[in-house]
């Protein structure tokens, strides 16, 4: 019996081999120098920018100022300031009344000028207190301030607020001086100096 044509065809076809399409990538295992010249190829990396610092300008100013005590010798003299930082606008820092020297002025000499420019209190100076400084920044400057501080005694004058430089003034018992002042240099100058409790007791 002669077997149909297709018969045991199943064991003799011939496997083809798919043809991948002409638009289709190349797999890795295809190109493998390709491969490893793009592994190869990573971005170079930019040198790192160091650009140069900008050093605020150093300025250094020197003032002068102090205490002073009123007549009686129970109270002391303070300029009050509005503080800008204060969103209410109503807290005032508290801090002993002091100016830049002038060109040809002494210490004591500016001391005595700019207490009563500030205050309207007219005074005499009974010894130094000491010299305080510190470092601030203002107008993008950094300024080293030097202060020369004096204990006064009140002599004369009417008390009134220098214009456009400050808000209020005002004598204080003098046991309240160092918790009034609102600087931490100028409270313990006063309190190391216990230069209140000295003139108090006179």
């Amino acid at each position: 019996m002669t077997p149909a044509p297709s018969a045991g065809s199943e064991g003799t076809k011939k496997k083809r081999r798919r043809r991948r399409p002409a638009n289709r990538a190349p797999l890795a295992s295809d190109s493998p120098a390709k491969d490893a010249q793009a592994q190869n190829k990573r971005p170079a990396k930019s040198p790192a920018k160091n650009p140069a610092k900008n050093y605020a300008k150093r300025v250094d100013e020197v003032s002068a100022g102090g205490l002073v005590i009123d007549h009686s010798g129970k109270n002391g003299l303070l300029i009050g300031r509005i503080d800008h930082k204060d969103a209410s606008g109503k807290r005032i820092l508290w801090s002993l009344p002091k100016g830049h020297i002038e060109e040809g002025e002494t210490p004591e000499q500016a001391a005595l000028r700019e207490v009563a420019e500030e205050t309207g209190i007219q005074s005499e100076i009974e010894r130094s207190l000491g010299v305080i400084d510190f470092w601030f920044m203002a107008g993008g400057k950094r300024i080293h301030k030097t202060v020369h501080h004096y204990l006064f005694r009140e002599t004369g004058g009417l008390l009134a607020p220098q214009e456009s430089e400050v808000d209020e003034v005002g004598w204080f018992p003098l046991a309240e001086i160092v918790d009034r002042l609102a600087y931490p240099d100028e409270k313990k100058l006063i309190a190391r100096t216990d230069a209140t409790a000295e003139v108090g007791a006179k």
